[in-house]
């Protein structure tokens, strides 16, 4: 296993509240590093870094993070504030990890294989976005591959229990959860025609019934 890892250098920042829309008009990103009995520093992050190295990395990736110069240690995106309109992040937490000391994380769930159900029944995959592990942070892995090929109808389903965790990694997610399955295709109902209801014979209708009546007073009168 390799152990380089990626590197951002960050410095720290004394601009805080509404100015930090000056840091990032700079090309600047206000960001926060803590950890476990470490105080919280307000820092910035090159925008552009950042960004090209969001694009390589996932949310389990170690991150070496030098701060002025100091020597690097290695952190986590624990969350990434982002524009809801132009889609850019705006702040950033960044935590930083203890090597001997085990994580609790989010792995993102990676569909693999074809399904049956889908391909030729026109069913709809359905599955967990993530499961839940724990491991040390160089040893949490980047994704869980979910194998879809078991999935050849409508009543097959895949187990938490089913998926290959590494040996290195602690399940955590309740494994009876289902990871996935296929939902069968949803059939419309057509709308019931409108119906006419008939008379019945000898049961006159009202305009019979009024005819009969008008009738019957006439041959009266005359």
């Amino acid at each position: 296993m390799s152990t380089a890892r990626p590197t951002l250098a960050a410095s720290r920042r004394d601009i805080l509240g509404k100015k930090v829309a000056n840091l990032r008009r700079a090309g600047r990103l206000p960001a926060v590093l803590f950890g476990h009995d470490v105080e919280s520093a307000p820092i910035s992050i090159d925008a552009h870094e950042f960004e090209l190295l969001r694009r390589h990395t996932g949310a389990t990736t170690l991150i070496d993070v030098s701060v002025d110069g100091a020597k690097a240690r290695p952190a986590l995106v624990n969350g990434v504030q982002v524009d809801p309109v132009r889609r850019r992040p705006l702040h950033v937490d960044l935590f930083l990890v203890r090597m001997t000391e085990e994580l609790t994380v989010d792995v993102r769930i990676n569909v693999v294989g074809e399904s049956e159900a889908i391909t030729k029944l026109g069913g709809t995959l359905s599955h967990l976005d993530h499961v839940r592990v724990r491991a040390l942070p160089d040893h949490l892995p980047d994704h869980i591959d979910l194998p879809i090929d078991s999935l050849v109808d409508f009543d097959a389903l895949i187990h938490v229990r089913d998926l290959a965790i590494p040996s290195d990694a602690t399940l955590v997610s309740d494994p009876d959860d289902v990871a996935g399955r296929v939902l069968a295709p949803r059939v419309e109902e057509e709308p019931a025609e409108p119906t006419i209801e008939s008379v019945g014979e000898g049961a006159p209708s009202d305009a019979g019934a009024d005819a009969a009546s008008s009738s019957g007073e006439s041959s009266g009168a005359a």
